[in-house]
C-alpha cells in the first residue's frame, strides 16, 4: 500500500480523466491521494473531490504566487473548510524567491498566517519552498509555538543541512520525482542520509513526473516508481520503503 501525499487532481490537465486516474492509482496499490489547494478556489474543489471519491483527502491554502487574494475573508473560509472530515492539512503554502513573485515580506506574512491557521485548526502544514530554505527555516525557528502539529517540506529540493534543521523541528521530508532524474545527485546523497522514519512520498502531479515518464503528464500510478528509487537510494527492499512511508503519512495526516 502507497500513499501519494501531494497531488493537484483537480489541475485542467485532468479534466475528464479523473475518475480512470484514481482507478488506475488503485490498480498500483496506491491507495490514499492527498490533493492539494493552491488558493481559495482550487481548495474548494479539491474539497469537493475529496467528498466525491474514496481514498481522496484535501490540503487547503494560498501558495505563495496566489497571496494577494488572501485576506481576513479568504481566512475565514479556510477556517471553515478546514472542518471539513476530510481536510487533512493547510497548504501548500510556503516562500518563493524566484523572479516575479510577491514581495518576499508579504510572503512571510501570509505564510505565517496561514501556519498560526493551521495550529488553530489542529492540521499539520504542507510547505511550499523555492530558492527560500534558509528564510523559511528562520520563521520556522522563531514561529515553533505553531508548530504543534507538524508538517512536511513537499517536494523537497534543499541541502542535507536544511533537511536535518527541518527535521529537527518535527517536519517531514516529501520525496518526489524529481529524486528519479539522473542529475539529482546532491538530492539522491541527502536523502540517503535522512532516516526512514520521516519520510513520505508524493507526485505533485500533474506536475515533475519521475524517470522514465519525465516530460509526460505525471500521475499518482507513479508513486510506485518513486517508491522504488528511494529503495535503491536507501539500499532496502521496495516493500520497506512502502510500509514506513505509509506509516509516516497515516501518522502526519492522521488518516
Amino acid at each position: 500500500m502507497l500513499i501519494d501525499t501531494h497531488a493537484h487532481l483537480t489541475d485542467e490537465a485532468f479534466s475528464g480523466s479523473v475518475d480512470e486516474i484514481i482507478s488506475k492509482a488503485k490498480d498500483c496499490t496506491v491507495t490514499k491521494i492527498i490533493t492539494s489547494g493552491f488558493d481559495y478556489s482550487s481548495s474548494v474543489e479539491a474539497v469537493k473531490f475529496a467528498e466525491k471519491y474514496q481514498g481522496v483527502y484535501a490540503s487547503i491554502g494560498d501558495y505563495p504566487e496566489n497571496i494577494y487574494e488572501y485576506n481576513e475573508e479568504i481566512e475565514n473560509k479556510l477556517e471553515t473548510l478546514a472542518k471539513h472530515d476530510k481536510v487533512v492539512a493547510i497548504g501548500e503554502i510556503g516562500l518563493q524567491y524566484t523572479d516575479g513573485m510577491p514581495d518576499r515580506e508579504k510572503q512571510k506574512e501570509i505564510f505565517l498566517k496561514q501556519v498560526a491557521l493551521a495550529n488553530r485548526c489542529h492540521l499539520p502544514i504542507v510547505i511550499h519552498c523555492r530558492d527560500a530554505y534558509g528564510d523559511m527555516i528562520e520563521l520556522l525557528k522563531k514561529n515553533k509555538n505553531l508548530l504543534s502539529h507538524g508538517g512536511t517540506f513537499h517536494c523537497f529540493s534543499g541541502s542535507y543541512e536544511i533537511a536535518r534543521e527541518a527535521l529537527k523541528l518535527g517536519f517531514y521530508i516529501s520525496v518526489g520525482g524529481v529524486s528519479t532524474f539522473k542529475n539529482a545527485t546532491s538530492l539522491k546523497e541527502t536523502l540517503k542520509k535522512l532516516p526512514l522514519e520521516r519520510l513520505i512520498l508524493e507526485t505533485d502531479c500533474p506536475y515533475l513526473a519521475p524517470h522514465p515518464y519525465r516530460g509526460k503528464l505525471n500521475m499518482p500510478s507513479f508513486v510506485p516508481t518513486i517508491a522504488a528509487n528511494l529503495a535503491e537510494i536507501k539500499g532496502v527492499s521496495v516493500e520497506e520503503i512502502a510500509e514506513k512511508t505509509t506509516q509516516n503519512a497515516e501518522k502526519l495526516f492522521k488518516f
